[in-house]
C-alpha cells in the first residue's frame, strides 16, 4: 500500500513568502509542527492508501485528464477553524478552477472505488498544524493577516506519494502531468 495525493504546486517566491510567515508564527506559545517550506503545496485530493497493483492504473486514469493552466492567488494566513484549530493555512483563490479539476479528478478514479469529496473543496496550502492551541497563536496570525503571498501560474499536477516518518512526512514525485 502506498499513501498518495494530486497536490498542486505553488511557485519558490510563494514557499518562501510563507516561509517568512512561519517565522512570525514561531513566536508564538502554541504547540505547531510547520510544514518544510518545499513541501508547501496545494491538496487537490487525497487519495489515501492505495494498493500498489492498481497505482499504474490510477496514474494512466490521471494521465487523460485533459485540464488548463490557471492563475492561483495565495492569500492570507489564517486558522482553519478558529473555535478548534488544527491547521494554519494559506488561503489560495484559484477563481474555482481547483474545484473543476477536483471533479475531473473524481470522475477518472470513480472506476477505482475511490470516494467522492462530500465536503465543499477549499484551496489551501497548510503552512503549519496545530497540535496544542494557545491564544498567542490568533495574536501572532494577526500581525500577518493582511499579508498575501503572490500568485503563480497552475500548469500541471502531480501525484505524490507520503511516508510519515517522526520527523514528518517525506514526499516523492510518482507522476507529472502538464497541461
Amino acid at each position: 500500500m502506498v499513501r498518495v495525493f494530486v497536490a498542486l504546486e505553488l511557485s519558490g517566491g510563494i514557499r518562501e513568502r510563507l516561509e517568512r510567515a512561519q517565522e512570525q508564527l514561531r513566536g508564538c506559545s502554541a504547540r505547531l509542527t510547520f510544514v518544510e517550506p518545499k513541501n508547501i503545496h496545494i491538496t487537490v485530493k487525497f487519495l489515501g492508501e492505495v494498493d500498489e497493483k492498481i497505482l499504474p492504473a490510477v496514474m494512466d486514469a490521471l494521465k487523460k485528464i485533459n485540464f488548463h493552466t490557471f492563475s492561483v492567488n495565495a492569500g492570507r494566513v489564517e486558522l482553519n477553524n478558529p473555535r478548534q484549530p488544527r491547521t494554519v493555512w494559506c488561503v489560495i483563490d484559484d477563481a474555482g478552477h481547483g474545484g473543476e479539476f477536483l471533479r475531473q479528478i473524481e470522475d477518472a478514479l470513480a472506476p477505482f472505488g475511490f470516494e467522492r469529496e462530500t465536503r465543499r473543496y477549499t484551496p489551501h496550502a497548510t503552512v503549519a498544524r496545530v497540535k496544542s492551541p494557545d491564544p498567542s497563536l490568533v495574536s501572532e496570525i494577526r500581525c500577518i493577516y493582511d499579508t498575501t503571498y503572490g500568485s503563480c501560474t497552475i500548469s500541471g499536477m502531480k501525484l505524490k506519494k507520503s511516508t510519515l516518518t517522526p520527523r514528518g512526512p517525506v514526499y516523492e514525485d510518482l507522476l507529472e502531468v502538464i497541461w
